[in-house]
């Protein structure tokens, strides 16, 4: 037991140590942003553009379930994004479009798999929305979850299986006008899922969110 207690307490602090040495974030604000953030009452969140790569690649690789498992990524983390800021809803000063409706109104178009071929101010009259969040993630595996858990609990090793970035950014419906853009690197260990990443995400994010009142 007390052998046990030592390794996740050793565990938890490499954890710990391992989120300390994320990158610095990287934020851009239009020069007149907060005269055009009043102006905004609903703002869509898009499907995330996520990738997964790999610094080695594994044994049977299959680009097809690779590219299925990035569909399913951006949707967990359009959905995790849209549950995080609905269950704070009172703390922004704008309502966000049920994803749903987004999706639905997005594949009325043929627009779905599409999203980078449209200009933003496009998508925001298809979606009649002030302004769109757009956000990218690109995922690096660079480790075992077994090599990571072993590391973790033996070696005092931060349990790091891959390395995340995120980019997100506002567009104005006026000229798809790009009003703020957030940059952020980040370490994934092997506890981390979908929505873990998505919470760690926008925790750090809530902190210079635009939209807080």
């Amino acid at each position: 037991m007390k052998s046990l207690f030592l390794s996740l307490l050793v565990l938890s602090i490499s954890l710990s140590v391992c989120g300390q040495f994320e990158t610095s974030k990287q934020i851009y604000k239009a020069p007149n942003y907060k005269e055009i953030l009043e102006t905004h009452k609903t703002v869509a969140i898009l499907p995330f553009k996520s990738t997964i790569s790999y610094k080695r690649i594994p044994k049977n690789f299959s680009v097809e379930a690779n590219s299925e498992q990035e569909k399913k990524q951006s949707l967990s983390f359009q959905q995790g994004m849209f549950t995080y800021l609905l269950r704070k809803q009172e703390r922004y000063t704008v309502s966000f479009q049920d994803i749903e409706r987004t999706n639905s109104l997005l594949k009325m178009a043929n627009l779905f798999d599409d999203i980078d071929n449209i200009l933003p101010d496009s998508l925001c009259k298809i979606l009649n929305v002030d302004a769109i969040i757009k956000c990218t993630y690109q995922y690096e595996k660079t480790g075992s979850e077994g090599g990571a858990i072993a590391s973790a609990i033996l070696l005092g090793g931060s349990g790091k299986t891959g390395s995340g970035s995120l980019v997100m950014q506002i567009n104005d419906k006026n000229q798809g006008v790009l009003v703020w853009r957030f940059y952020k690197e980040m370490n994934e260990t092997f506890t981390s899922n979908a929505s873990q990443v998505m919470e760690r995400m926008m925790t750090k994010v809530s902190r210079i969110f635009p939209y807080e009142k």
